[in-house]
């Protein structure tokens, strides 16, 4: 099997037991998610027959898959290092979807290296317990032994590290216990905090020093499970089909499609202000935040881009986006040099206990608000221990993320604060009775919270696949395939990386041209019409699709990079055309000797999302479940988060192609046009548009007769059109 180790470890925590499962039983998904969800069906519905509308994230019976692709370790650019997590999460309201949450860094390739191509955890420790693999040899540890529960993130694994290669630094070559080989290398370690330990719903899992996968909750899962760490580490390798072909297509990325000094190309700097080359492909920013201070590009495993950085200090080491941003607050008292450090100080903190970074974004001024209401602070409605008078100093948010990851006052003393901020913030507005009455946070947009009790990220009111793939799917999809015509109009004037990089009607045929099958379809460059007139049409329903299809095989089971893929307008390449459609079945093909075409691969993403739906209406969903928070749909108010961006996106009007200033304040979601919308996209995707059920047809055309049947069998199963 090129590319695969060959077999994937199930671990039953209750029990203490682990064996292999087969990978070519899951070959057809061919990794990552794919496999992920399949593994999962297999042993909750299938082999269990779980109802799993009775079943929460944090239950003994919850099965979570932490996947590798065929890719991982094989050094196709971008695609070597993403880790994906599944299983049913405890974020999403009103239901805790089964749901997804990825990472870069090492750990995929330690894991491939070490023999296995994924792994399978189920029921719950007794104790607090820790997963020590080095090659094909498992031990279940007890944390007593080395007192790793309770441990910060980095602590833990700078003793794990130490307890497993005798060293917290690379050295000289040595034989792990239990290994077959030499290797310089310490082990890969995922990790949780006080936040996973305290069952926080906002909590992440944690590899090496910036690493974070967030979204789902999945560090309180382990929390639940007792499981404090995973270490892996690997003396073997990936066998790669074709090594030639490989080799051949990155020479053939790098020549055409990426930054090359012999070509007299002109290097944009990634900030103005700050003089640093960007990285190979466009969109990538590795210094971030700006600092002087001096620093050098980090990579994941076999990535060309080195969009992390280490730093001097050490301070938020590999950390980037909302880690490195999520508490930029001023304070008169502090200088402005020390403000960027204290900044830096709160990422790592978050990281230290394991938080979700981007819960934090939208949840620290939603309390500011709540604070200037005078509905929080010390005795009032909602008794709060903070002093906002201290916000933006270290103290004040070290004493915030403490109360969150251990649900006090953030000193030690009990807390009824904590403990709802411990359950995430659209749960702690819940608690606080925010959300019904006249004054409903998720109505006024006090609360930023669009979709499944999940904080915004980009507004569904003008990024529209973002939107409706977050509210269509789990949750939000981070899935950055379409930022390059849509570009804060100041940002666009300064650097070509922004928008407009091609002028609107050259952007929209660049990107639909690639946009197959539906690009086949009538008027295939409206699938990119961001106007008031086509919010709701035909051609935003196979937007959607398309980009559902594309994620959920290329990024979420091939695992290639969202930063680096798909590469559909690059400065670098002849008439800015990326390489998105040839690219990856390249590096896929010569990695595991297959001739997949690049529309295949659309299918299969089509394949795997539709089997993930299959599962969130096993969980109950129902097209009357499908809605945008309240304020989405009114008239947007003034102090609403996220309405004073002005956002250039391409529109065709009066017969022709432009980019037009949309401000979200001009903008709301019309309510009955998006539920004509959800039909026409179900009638696409083929499912009941009554329901939103999957149908037979559909299913059995996707080879999910399984699927149907399970479905059948529940009365969760479509009516087919007759």
């Amino acid at each position: 099997m090129n590319g695969y180790s060959g077999k994937i470890l199930r671990v039953n925590l209750s029990e203490r037991t682990y064996r292999p499962i087969a990978t070519e039983d899951y070959q057809q998904w061919f990794g990552g998610h794919g496999i992920g969800s399949a593994i999962f069906f297999d042993i909750m519905i299938k082999e269990r027959g779980l109802d799993l509308e009775t079943i929460d994230g944090f239950s003994e019976q919850n099965v979570i898959t932490i996947m590798t692709s065929p890719l991982c370790g094989s050094g196709a650019p971008g695609a070597s290092a993403r880790t994906e997590i599944q299983g049913i999460g405890v974020h999403s309201f009103p239901i805790g979807w089964f749901t997804r949450s990825g990472l870069g860094g090492r750990f995929a390739a330690m894991l491939k290296f070490a023999g296995w191509d994924g792994i399978v955890l189920e029921g719950a420790a007794r104790i607090p317990v820790w997963l020590d693999i080095r090659d094909d040899k498992v031990v279940i540890r007890e944390c007593q032994e080395l007192q790793l529960w309770g441990m910060d993130t980095f602590q833990s694994q700078k003793v794990i590290w130490n307890f497993v290669a005798g060293a917290e630094r690379i050295e000289d070559w040595y034989t792990p216990a239990g290994a077959r080989f030499q290797t310089t290398q310490v082990p890969s370690v995922l990790t949780i905090g006080a936040a996973g330990e305290h069952r926080s719903r906002i909590a992440s899992i944690i590899h090496d020093h910036g690493y974070a996968a967030g979204e789902g909750g999945f560090g309180g899962i382990w929390g639940a499970k007792n499981l404090k760490a995973i270490s892996v580490i690997g003396t073997g390798d990936v066998h790669i089909a074709n090594p030639a072909a490989l080799l051949q297509a990155r020479l053939w990325q790098k020549e055409n499609y990426q930054f090359n000094l012999n070509k007299e190309q002109v290097a944009i700097p990634a900030n103005p202000s700050d003089g640093h080359w960007p990285p190979p492909l466009p969109g990538d920013n590795w210094k971030f935040p700006m600092t002087k201070e001096g620093s050098r590009p980090k990579a994941c495993v076999g990535c060309h881009s080195a969009c992390r950085a280490r730093y001097q200090s050490g301070t938020a080491n590999e950390t980037k986006c909302y880690t490195t941003a999520f508490y930029s607050y001023s304070h008169q008292d502090i200088p402005i040099d020390q403000q960027a450090v204290i900044e830096r100080r709160a990422g790592d903190l978050s990281n230290l206990l394991g938080i979700n970074s981007h819960e934090l974004v939208y949840g620290i001024p939603y309390l500011i608000k709540l604070n200037r209401m005078g509905v929080l602070g010390a005795g009032a409605e909602i008794d709060c221990p903070l002093d906002f008078n201290t916000l933006g100093s270290y103290e004040f948010i070290e004493q915030l993320l403490k109360a969150i990851a251990y649900g006090d006052d953030g000193s030690g003393s009990p807390s009824a604060f904590g403990q709802a901020l411990k359950e995430g913030f659209y749960r702690a507005a819940e608690t606080w009775g925010r959300l019904s009455g006249e004054q409903n946070d998720l109505e006024t947009g006090i609360l930023s919270y669009p979709h499944w009790g999940v904080p915004l990220h980009l507004d569904p009111r003008f990024q529209l696949e973002w939107g409706y793939g977050s509210i269509l799917s789990d949750r939000d999809i981070c899935e950055h395939d379409f930022d390059f015509l849509h570009k804060n109009p100041t940002e666009a004037a300064l650097s070509p990386f922004e928008s407009p990089l091609v002028t609107a009607e050259q952007g929209v045929k660049i990107y639909t041209d690639k946009m197959t099958p539906y690009n086949r379809l009538d008027e295939p460059t409206r699938m990119l019409d961001y106007s008031a007139q086509n919010m709701y049409s035909e051609h935003i329903a196979r937007l959607v699709a398309w980009h559902r299809h594309y994620t959920r095989f290329y990024k979420l089971a091939m695992l290639f990079c969202d930063w680096q893929y798909p590469d559909f307008v690059n400065p670098y390449a002849p008439e800015k055309i990326g390489s998105t459609g040839e690219a990856e079945p390249k590096f896929i093909n010569a990695v595991i000797g297959s001739e997949l075409t690049f529309e295949q691969g659309i299918e299969l993403g089509r394949k795997i999302f539709n089997l993930d739906h299959a599962i969130w209406t096993l969980q109950g969903r129902h097209r009357d479940l499908v809605h945008f928070a309240g304020y989405i749909y009114s008239e947007p108010k003034p102090d609403q988060q996220g309405t004073s961006g002005q956002h250039l996106v391409p529109c065709y009007l009066d017969g022709k192609w432009e980019y037009q200033n949309v401000n979200v304040k001009d903008r709301k979601i019309d309510k009955n046009a998006f539920e004509e919308f959800k039909t026409r996209f179900y009638r696409l995707e083929g499912w009941d548009p009554d329901s939103g059920y999957p149908t037979l047809k559909t299913l059995q055309g996707l080879a999910l007769e399984d699927v149907a049947a399970e479905l059948e069998k529940r009365g969760k199963l479509g009516k087919d059109p007759s």
